[in-house]
């Protein structure tokens, strides 16, 4: 079949959840036997988020082939169980380099440079690069941003003419919020009507409407919103708040949104489609009664979108546990000896965080000295896998001064250092250790004991190392190194094989977890967590 292209746009508000439709849509189609990729436009001008803060954009993902894109990424790969790639994830820097570097090569003839034709058409490419490989029925396009900033327009009109093009194989969803007005008890359609005209300015009309609300919407507002938009009643759907994001493709299925894009597509439906799997995690999510406490130690902790996939993560996991996840978020920076205690000890495991810099580091050490000494199962990842290291070479080994040469480059004992191929590196952008790597697991540890194989291929997102000058010393104190890149022989797991689980990894496990198959390594350490309680 054709490929067909569906664009999901949103409109009155940001952070209406169209990553979450888009993955939920993706899910209903993969279910009918459908194959299908997401991809995610972001309006910054950014090359990609490698280089924002947290704070300005959450969790930076790292897809299978060393990209760093939109945390929602996240969403359709544990959704989908789909590998994204460089592809899936566009900026509009990234737009506008390209079209600079055609520019400079000659490539448009002399020709004056436009928002229209360069940069639609460029835009236009990226969106039908995915379609034009033959291996997929359905590409879901998301638009980010708000219908109305300045920053969407040359998205927006390329969609335009995207869809003027493709005709029956363009589709488009726009997402709106539906205000409730507490005074007046009220929902208020007026802001989606609005927000639907502006779309209708610059010429796209939507073909289905889906509406985030706090509250159930009667059937006579929503055959209000069809009338005032120039859109079916049919096509006007509810998105109420769930209790979970992973009830959302069930949502929109009970109001037929998988059969209504089929229809409007012109798409023959190959039977209904098959949520065994997806349903019985949901039962398993509301039967499970008792809870597991973890902590996640870290310094972004007032924005827990910084680290969206470790929670998703440790979700999947305890549920699969028959557990219920209860998360605290500890705040490296606030972390002390004398407070430890109190923070750490009611918990059944901890995470010790990724990140950068030095902000926060003392707590994660405090922290780890306090698990390694409690034998609380204890979990670092990437710059928490190199806290561990550090710790250990402070407390056990006995080297006080031992740190990494990023938080102080004059250390005696540089356990954790640049990388060699990092070490001509000036650009910030894109030049870390990124994407997925082989790791080679030692027979017997935890890891290969978790991944029920010896080798395994995940990501990877960093710039220092383990030391490996001091790796038999670590050795030799029982901190082992037990798991390791085969070709370069970079440590990639370390592990104390007298404490129950205190295990540090250098790569980003969580990455690849998704609802229908969890990250063996989280596996294991949420049994190990509940063994504890």
């Amino acid at each position: 079949m054709e490929t067909k292209y569906i664009f999901v746009t949103g409109g009155v508000v940001s952070s209406l959840g169209k990553g979450i439709i888009s993955s939920s849509l993706a899910r209903l189609l993969l279910s009918r036997g459908y194959s299908v990729t997401i991809q995610k436009f972001d309006p910054y001008i950014n090359i990609d988020p490698g280089t924002l803060n947290p704070y300005e954009h959450g969790e930076c993902y790292v897809t299978v082939d060393g990209h760093e894109a939109d945390l929602d990424l996240g969403h359709y790969e544990r959704f989908t169980d789909i590998h994204t790639t460089r592809a899936n994830n566009v900026t509009t820097g990234r737009i506008y380099q390209s079209v600079i570097d055609k520019e400079r090569r000659g490539d448009y003839l002399g020709k004056t440079v436009q928002i229209i034709p360069h940069i639609t058409d460029e835009i236009k490419r990226n969106v039908k690069s995915l379609g034009n490989t033959g291996k997929f029925d359905f590409v879901i396009t998301e638009i980010g941003g708000t219908v109305g900033d300045i920053e969407s327009t040359p998205f927006l009109e390329a969609v335009r003419q995207l869809k003027w093009e493709l005709g029956k194989n363009a589709l488009s969803i726009h997402l709106t919020y539906v205000p409730y007005l507490k005074a007046a008890k009220e929902l208020k359609t007026k802001p989606t009507q609005h927000s639907v005209k502006q779309l209708q300015a610059i010429g796209i009309q939507p073909d289905i409407l889906i509406l985030r609300t706090e509250k159930d919407i009667p059937p006579a507002m929503r055959r209000k919103v069809a009338q005032f938009c120039n859109v079916a009643p049919e096509a006007v759907i509810q998105s109420v708040d769930a209790s979970t994001i992973y009830k959302v493709p069930q949502l929109m299925h009970e109001q037929a949104l998988d059969n209504l894009v089929l229809s409007l597509t012109g798409t023959e439906s190959i039977g209904e489609p098959d949520h065994a799997a997806w349903n019985e995690y949901l039962r398993k999510l509301d039967a499970a009664k008792e809870t597991v406490k973890i902590a996640l130690v870290g310094k972004y902790v007032e924005l827990q979108d910084a680290y969206k996939s470790i929670s998703e993560s440790l979700m999947h996991s305890a549920t699969y546990c028959d557990r219920r996840l209860e998360l605290t978020y500890v705040n490296s920076e606030k972390l002390s000896p004398s407070d430890v205690e109190e923070k750490l000890s009611g918990m059944n495991g901890v995470i010790i965080a990724p990140g950068f810099g030095q902000r926060g580091i003392e707590g994660k050490f405090t922290a780890l000295k306090w698990c390694r000494e409690h034998d609380m199962p204890t979990f670092g990842i990437c710059l928490g896998m190199q806290c561990m290291v550090i710790e250990y070479a402070r407390n056990v080994l006995g080297l006080e001064d031992a740190n990494s040469t990023e938080m102080n480059p004059s250390t005696r004992h540089n356990v954790i250092d640049l990388m060699e191929e990092q070490k001509s590196v000036s650009n910030l952008g894109g030049t870390m250790r990124l994407g997925a790597y082989e790791c080679r697991l030692r027979p017997g540890s935890i890891p290969a004991a978790a991944y029920g194989r010896e080798t395994v291929s995940e990501r990877h997102r960093h710039r220092f190392e383990f030391n490996g000058e001091y790796r038999s010393r670590f050795e030799e104190a029982g901190l082992e190194c037990v798991g390791e890149n085969p070709d370069t022989g970079l440590v990639e797991i370390v592990q104390a094989p007298a404490l129950t689980w205190f295990v540090g990894t250098q790569y980003h496990p969580e990455y690849q977890s998704t609802v229908l198959h969890p990250n063996p390594l989280f596996m294991s350490f949420m049994k190990a967590a509940i063994a504890n309680s």
